[in-house]
C-alpha cells in the first residue's frame, strides 16, 4: 500500500499541473472518476481474482493518466481495447474503436487547432477511407495509407478550388481533375502535386490547350485552341528559344489570333491558376504517446510505463535493470509470483531481450567479413592503362563538347543506330582535341543526343560527372571478368561503373533505345538500369582492337555499409555460390539457392514496387530480353559487437549503441513519422534507394537444398534495401535457344535461366512477389 500510495502522491502532482486538461476533460466526457488502488483491490476481491490479464476480460474503465492524459471507455489487459476517448494534455482527441492500447478501426481523431480526421484507422495510422478537414476549412475525402493521402480521393479547398482523382503519398498523382474558381479546369497527368504528362487545360472563355506539362506549365509538343476553331500547334516551352510552332486560322475569322504570342499563356493565362498549396500538419496520430499504466485489477504491481500507440514501451536502462535485478532476487515479490514462461511472454510484450547472467543462446546469423575495397587501382604500368586514358579522353571531349539545350522530346532520327560520332585522337592532339600521353586511337559516340538528353532526365550535373570519371583519381579494374567475359570499372567515388560490352550487347540496346528512353519518360520510379552512355575505342595501328563500353549507374554506392548482396532471377540450375562460408565477404554476390530472406516492404511502397516490377517487366518482354536479375543490397540496422545480427524488437535501444562507423543514424518509429509528415524529406528515399524495411528469416527443411525459399521462421531485421534490375543487353537470340533445347535434355526447363522472354518474365515476376511481401 506504501507503494501505491507513493504513486497517488505522483499522480496528484501531476493534476495540479494539468487542471486546464481536466476542465476540458470534463465537459468532453462529463464527470471522470479517478481509479484509486484501493477501488481496484475492491473489485479484485469481488472478481474472486477471476479478471487477471490471462483471461482478457473487457470492462468500463474511467482514468486519469500519470501525466495528466485522461481515458474513458472499454479496457482489457492495462490497455484501451474496444469503443473509447483519449484526450492528451495538449488538447489532441480520439474518440473510436482500439485493439490492445492502438487505434485501430472507425474512429475520430482531433486537434486543438480544429483540424479533424474521421475514417479508419491502422496501428495508429490514418489508413484506410476517411476525410480530414483541415483548421483552415479546407477538406479531403478518400483513401490514405499510413497517415498520407493514397489512392483515389477529392479535395476541396477553401478558397472554392476542386481536385478529383489520385493521390501518392500525400501528393496529386496519377490521373486527376483540378477545378479553380474561376471556372477554369484541367483533366490529365499529374505527379509529385504538379500538373506534368499529358492534360487538356480549359479556360471558361472556350480556349484550350491539349498537350505535354511539367513542372504546371506546357512543355513539349501540345496544341492551342479557340472556340472559332482556330489553334496553334508545336513544340511549348517557357523559354522562347526552345519554343517553335505554327498557326492555323479558321475559315471564319482568318485574322483573329494573329497577334497573338504563345508567351500570353504562361505570363498571363496561367498566372492565377495555382494550386491550393496542401495543410501541414503539426502532429500525426501516430506520433502521440499513450500513457498507460498495470492497473491492480490485472493481478500485477507494475508502476506506469509510457507506450506509443503502436504498442511500443519506452523504458530507460535504469528501470530495464532494476527489473531484472529484481527478477535474480528470489525474494522479490516479482521472482514469487511470475514462472520463466510468464516473463518470456512480458519480455516479447515490452520488446525487452537483456542478456543476464544465465545468457541467451547466440545468434545463428552474423554479418560478412568486410572485404578490402573493391578493385584494383589501374596505375602507370598496368595493362589497361592506356585504355583507361582513352576512355576517360574520349569522356572528357563528349560531355564538354558544346550542344544546344536538349529538349525531352528527341526526334526520331536521334535514335537512329547511324548516329555515330567518331573523333580522331592522335597523341601530338589537333584542333578538337588535346595532347595525350597515350597511343593513338579513334573514339565513337552512340546516339550522342539521345544519352545527353538521358543524363539530364537523370539529373546527372555535367560537371560532376565528368570529374566522377575524368578526375585525378583513377579508375579501379574488378579482380575477374564475369560470366561474360566483360570486364567492370569502378569509379574512385563508386557512383559509376563501366563495363565491356560485345558488339550483339551494343546492338541490342541501340535497338530497344527508343523504348528504354520512352520507359524512363514515363515512370520515373523505374528500377530498370540506368545507362549514361556507349562508346567505342578503336586503336589505331596494326591491332585495329575496337573495345565498346557502357556506362552505367553503380546501384550499391552509398554511405551506407552493404552486408549482403543477391543477384536474383527465378531460376535454381546453378544458382548458388561456390564459395565456402569462410570465404563469403560483404563484397561477394549471393544467389537464388543462397536466399534466405523475405524482404517485406511498408504498404505503400510495397504497392508501387508490384506495379513497376510488372511495368519493368513487360518492358523487357516487349524487347526480347531476357537473362535479367534483380540486385538487392541490404544494410542491417542493429550489429552487435561480435557481428551477430539482432532481430528487431529483441532489445530497446539506449543512448551509446552502437552504430556501423559512417553509417546513418537508425531511422526509428518517430523518424518514419516524420518523413511522412514532411512529404520534401522523401527525397533521400525512393523505390529502390535508401528503403526502410525489415527482412524475414527463413529456412529450408532437410532434403530441401535445393527449393528456392525456405520457411519463414518470425524473426525480423531491420534494414535498408538497395534493389534493382541489372543485366538487361541480352536477347533471346539463336545461341540462347540452343542452349535452352541443349540444357532441357539434362534438367528440368523451369530450373534453367535460358528461357523464352515470355516465360522468362512470367518465371521472374512470379518468384520476385513470393520473396517480396507487404510488411503488416
Amino acid at each position: 500500500m506504501s507503494k501505491e500510495s507513493g504513486v497517488l502522491k505522483a499522480w496528484e502532482a501531476t493534476l495540479r499541473k494539468t487542471q486546464a486538461a481536466k476542465k476540458r476533460a470534463n465537459s468532453l466526457f462529463g464527470t471522470i472518476s479517478v481509479a484509486h488502488a484501493d477501488d481496484d483491490d475492491d473489485n479484485n476481491n469481488d472478481d474472486n481474482d477471476n479478471s487477471g490479464s490471462g483471461t482478457g476480460e473487457i470492462y468500463h474503465a474511467d482514468k486519469v493518466l500519470p501525466n495528466g492524459d485522461y481515458y474513458t471507455g472499454q479496457w482489457s489487459d492495462s490497455f484501451p481495447h474496444g469503443q473509447g476517448k483519449y484526450l492528451w494534455t495538449d488538447g489532441c482527441m480520439y474518440v473510436g474503436e482500439w485493439f490492445r492500447g492502438k487505434t485501430m478501426g472507425k474512429g475520430r481523431f482531433s486537434w486543438p487547432s480544429g483540424a479533424t480526421y474521421e475514417g479508419e484507422f491502422k496501428s495508429g495510422y490514418m489508413d484506410g477511407t476517411g476525410t480530414y478537414t483541415g483548421s483552415n476549412g479546407d477538406t479531403y475525402k478518400g483513401q490514405w495509407i499510413m497517415n498520407l493521402k493514397h489512392g483515389h480521393g477529392v479535395k476541396n479547398c477553401v478558397n472554392g478550388d476542386c481536385y478529383e482523382g489520385e493521390w501518392r503519398r500525400g501528393l496529386q498523382e496519377g490521373v486527376g481533375r483540378y477545378q479553380w474558381k474561376s471556372g477554369n479546369h484541367y483533366v490529365g497527368e499529374w505527379r509529385n502535386g504538379e500538373i506534368c504528362g499529358k492534360g487538356t487545360f480549359i479556360w471558361t472563355n472556350g480556349n484550350r490547350y491539349d498537350g505535354y506539362w511539367e513542372d504546371g506549365l506546357p512543355k513539349g509538343n501540345g496544341t492551342f485552341k479557340w472556340p472559332d476553331g482556330s489553334f496553334y500547334v508545336g513544340n511549348w516551352s517557357k523559354d522562347p528559344s526552345e519554343r517553335n510552332g505554327t498557326y492555323y486560322p479558321s475559315g471564319s475569322s482568318p485574322e483573329a489570333n494573329l497577334e497573338w504570342d504563345p508567351q500570353d499563356v504562361y505570363n498571363f493565362d496561367l498566372s492565377e491558376c495555382r494550386i491550393c498549396p496542401g495543410e501541414k500538419v503539426s502532429i500525426l496520430p501516430s506520433q502521440k504517446k499513450l500513457a498507460v499504466w498495470r492497473s491492480s485489477k490485472s493481478g500485477d504491481g507494475f508502476r506506469p510505463r509510457r507506450m506509443s500507440v503502436d504498442g511500443r514501451v519506452s523504458v530507460g536502462v535504469e528501470s530495464r535493470m532494476k527489473m531484472w535485478d529484481g527478477d535474480r532476487d528470489e525474494s522479490s515479490g516479482f521472482a514469487r509470483r511470475n514462472s520463466m514462461a510468464s516473463r518470456d511472454l512480458e519480455d516479447d510484450l515490452l520488446g525487452l531481450h537483456i542478456d543476464d547472467a544465465r545468457g541467451n543462446p547466440g545468434l545463428s546469423m552474423k554479418v560478412p567479413r568486410k572485404a578490402k575495397r573493391q578493385g584494383e587501382t589501374i596505375s602507370k604500368g598496368h595493362k589497361n592503362y592506356e585504355l583507361m586514358l582513352n576512355l576517360q579522353l574520349g569522356i572528357r571531349h563528349s560531355v564538354g563538347r558544346p550542344a544546344p539545350a536538349a529538349s525531352l522530346d528527341l526526334k526520331p532520327s536521334a535514335f537512329d543506330p547511324k548516329e555515330k560520332v567518331w573523333t580522331r585522337f592522335p597523341p601530338e592532339g589537333s584542333k578538337y582535341t588535346p595532347p595525350h600521353q597515350s597511343c593513338e586511337f579513334r573514339w565513337k559516340d552512340y546516339c550522342p543526343l539521345v544519352f545527353r538528353t538521358l543524363r539530364k532526365l537523370f539529373n546527372v550535373d555535367p560537371a560532376d560527372y565528368m570529374i566522377s570519371i575524368c578526375g585525378n583519381d583513377a579508375l579501379r579494374e574488378l579482380s575477374s571478368p564475369g560470366k561474360s567475359g566483360s570486364f567492370f570499372y569502378l569509379t574512385n567515388d563508386d557512383r559509376y561503373m563501366i563495363k565491356t560490352i560485345k558488339k550483339a550487347e551494343a546492338k541490342v540496346l541501340l535497338r530497344m533505345l527508343p523504348a528504354y528512353y520512352n520507359h524512363f519518360r514515363a515512370f520515373e520510379n523505374t528500377l530498370v538500369t540506368k545507362f549514361y552512355g556507349l562508346h567505342c575505342v578503336k586503336l589505331t595501328g596494326p591491332i585495329q582492337k575496337k573495345v565498346r563500353f557502357i556506362i552505367m549507374g553503380n546501384l550499391t554506392c552509398t554511405e551506407y555499409s552493404i552486408h549482403r548482396r543477391y543477384d536474383l532471377k527465378g531460376s535454381s540450375l546453378g544458382r548458388t555460390t561456390d564459395k565456402s562460408e569462410t570465404e563469403i565477404d560483404d563484397t561477394t554476390i549471393l544467389k537464388d539457392l543462397d536466399l534466405n530472406f523475405i524482404f517485406r516492404l511498408q504498404k505503400s511502397w510495397f504497392q508501387e514496387f508490384c506495379r513497376q516490377i510488372d511495368r519493368d517487366c513487360e518492358f523487357l518482354e516487349q524487347e526480347r530480353i531476357m537473362d535479367y536479375s534483380l540486385l538487392v543490397g541490404l544494410h542491417f540496422r542493429e550489429i552487435s559487437p561480435a557481428g551477430d545480427l539482432i532481430p528487431s524488437q529483441s532489445r530497446t535501444p539506449t543512448i551509446g549503441d552502437s552504430q556501423d562507423e559512417g553509417a546513418p543514424a537508425r531511422l526509428s518509429r518517430a523518424d518514419m513519422d516524420q518523413i511522412l509528415l514532411d512529404p520534401s524529406r522523401w527525397a533521400s528515399i525512393k523505390l529502390g534507394l535508401n528503403m526502410p524495411a525489415r527482412v524475414e528469416k527463413t529456412v529450408r527443411q532437410s532434403g530441401y537444398e535445393y527449393q528456392i525459399l525456405g520457411e519463414p521462421t518470425g524473426e525480423y531485421y531491420e534494414v535498408v534495401m538497395f534493389f534493382g534490375i541489372i543485366d538487361i543487353l541480352q536477347d533471346y537470340d539463336i545461341s540462347k535457344k540452343i542452349e535452352h533445347a541443349y540444357k532441357s535434355i539434362q534438367y528440368d526447363p523451369t530450373s534453367i535461366s535460358a528461357v523464352d522472354p515470355r516465360q522468362y518474365s512470367r518465371r521472374f515476376r512470379d518468384f520476385i512477389f513470393h520473396i517480396f511481401a507487404e510488411d503488416t
